[in-house]
């Protein structure tokens, strides 16, 4: 069992990360960086100990001769030895989207530098990007705990995070979807909004396979039936984990660069915008549920709805649909990390499957309707 990282209780199990052998891993970095800048070296190699359980990422300098070291980051497709969260990683997929967002609009991402789509130098597929300068909002411990330094910034300050966070939103999806086609390349006559719960059923049975199904999560699947939207509008280019946990944020609390383009789809706007509230509330429930005041009122769903709306001209719809199916995707990635859990004997796996599911109680009370 691993120990718990500076910031998480004793006894406080860390999750398992990487299968990957730092020492090897750096040395292909090196040998590759070579192939496309014959002249530099790698400097300051570092996986950082929030790297996440899906694409890995490593952080190294480039060194020029004569010049500034550049801080630059690789994003690698996840070690499918380590139980992927996710059945795919589609390396070249992110890197077209980061280029499309950066071409078609003024969302900050980070400056694309290579991808590498043979898998053979770097043990994986993977891209090379620039590395932004700022503050991310940390997932461990929540920034939703005291200490953290969107915790500790004023209510000012706060606010004008939020209100740059939803514009990120509103800048993204001018792009319609037509222009990101590659997105949905076996798309056949549903709806987008169909095709991408279609998708997540698809990957529900993958999470599952030789294990039980989840009561809550088939539950939920059919209350968003009952919930279905008459109209769900037209189709944008969606960032799909539009989270503050993804944005690296400036001095003065606006964004410097807009990360984690591995879910990214086309669909109705109200995808990313569940996805943005649920994502913090998911962090405010379980910190008020340890006993902190956590951010409250941060993020709201009415005022993040109604600022989109002034922004944009769309007002935002059926967000007791939106917000259920976030909690819902959310729900899947939860499963599947805890069945990894269990794949690593981290812990014994559960007589009841919804209880690997952190947010069991939020998705309860959504079905009974009295979340919100």
């Amino acid at each position: 069992m691993n120990e718990p990282r500076r910031g998480e209780p004793r006894g406080t199990p860390t999750l398992r990360r990487t299968t990957r052998d730092p020492e090897d891993l750096a040395r292909r970095l090196t040998a590759w960086v070579t192939t496309w800048q014959p002249a530099a070296v790698v400097t300051r190699y570092e996986i950082p100990p929030s790297n996440g359980m899906s694409s890995e990422t490593i952080l190294f300098d480039l060194q020029r001769p004569g010049a500034t070291p550049q801080p630059c980051v690789l994003r690698l497709a996840a070690d499918p030895l380590a139980y992927s969260v996710f059945p795919r990683y589609d390396m070249a997929r992110q890197y077209r989207t980061i280029a499309l967002v950066a071409e078609r609009t003024k969302v900050p991402v980070p400056r694309l530098l290579r991808l590498e789509t043979d898998p053979g130098p770097l043990g994986a597929l993977g891209f090379v990007m620039e590395r932004a300068c700022g503050r991310v909002p940390p997932d461990v411990l929540p920034y939703t705990y005291p200490g953290s330094w969107l915790y500790e910034a004023s209510a000012h300050q706060r606010d004008q995070l939020e209100r740059s966070t939803v514009d990120v939103l509103a800048e993204l999806h001018t792009v319609p979807a037509a222009e990101a086609r590659f997105l949905t390349p076996d798309a056949d006559g549903d709806t987008a909004l169909r095709r991408h719960v279609n998708e997540q059923r698809a990957y529900y049975t993958w999470v599952i396979a030789d294990h039980s199904p989840s009561p809550l999560i088939e539950h939920a699947f059919a209350r968003l039936e009952e919930l279905w939207p008459e109209d769900p509008g037209e189709s944008v280019l969606s960032w799909g984990d539009a989270r503050i946990g993804n944005i690296v944020y400036a001095a003065d609390f606006t964004p410097s660069a807009v990360l984690d383009w591995e879910m990214a789809s086309v669909g109705p706007r109200e995808l990313d915008l569940g996805w943005l509230v649920f994502l913090h509330r998911f962090f405010q429930d379980l910190t008020e549920r340890s006993g902190h005041l956590g951010l409250p009122g941060f993020l709201d769903r009415d005022r993040v709805a109604a600022r989109y709306a002034r922004q944009t001209g769309h007002a935002p719809r059926d967000m007791e649909f939106y917000s259920l199916y976030a909690a819902l995707r959310h729900a899947l990635v939860m499963l599947r990390v805890g069945y990894r859990r269990v794949h690593f004997g981290e812990i014994p796996m559960p007589a009841d499957t919804d209880s690997l599911i952190l947010h069991r109680s939020a998705i309860e009370d959504m079905l009974e309707g009295r979340y919100w």
